[in-house]
């Protein structure tokens, strides 16, 4: 068995934003490493809200669509994992599924799966009530709005993507 290095959750955290400004800025092939060495002393056993966001940018730096799509449901994996037992996620948890499922619903579509894109683009435009009314909701709506348009106009491939 591997030994895995123990993470506080502020170095998980520092770590994901460093490797996510590295894929903002356009290095995805560096941003894509730093997150699979993290991935790999996290993984599976690592807290929910750490797997979801890793996940959720380890999606982003794909190339197959298929591979995005697995790093994606990863993501909602560990979100659905955050649920409080009265079958509510936490607020942080809540907070990622718009965009969780708005990337879902992009993946389907690239993937020409629109039934599938349909079921996730509606998870998204009911969980967008979670977020607030300025900058990163308006922007996840935003997005919402144009994938509904690309869905309804059939068409489909390098779908919008969410935060």
């Amino acid at each position: 068995m591997a030994e895995q290095r123990q993470t506080s959750a502020e170095t998980v955290l520092t770590r994901i934003g460093q490797a996510a400004m590295l894929l903002h800025g356009g290095d995805r092939e560096e941003a894509r490493n730093r997150f699979g060495e993290l991935w790999a002393e996290i993984g599976e056993s690592g807290k929910a809200f750490d797997r979801c966001t890793l996940a959720h940018y380890m999606a982003d730096t794909q190339d197959d669509p298929g591979d995005e799509l697995a790093w994606d449901l990863r993501a909602l994996t560990a979100v659905e994992g955050q649920d409080t037992g009265a079958g509510e996620c936490s607020s942080a948890a809540r907070a990622f599924l718009p965009s969780l499922h708005l990337n879902l619903a992009a993946d389907y579509l690239e993937l020409q799966r629109p039934e599938a894109a349909r079921l996730h683009l509606d998870r998204a435009r009911d969980a967008a009530d979670a977020l607030g009314a300025a900058g990163y909701g308006n922007g996840i709506r935003t997005g919402i709005d144009r994938l509904e348009r690309r869905l309804a106009s059939g068409a489909w491939g390098s779908a919008e993507r969410g935060e």
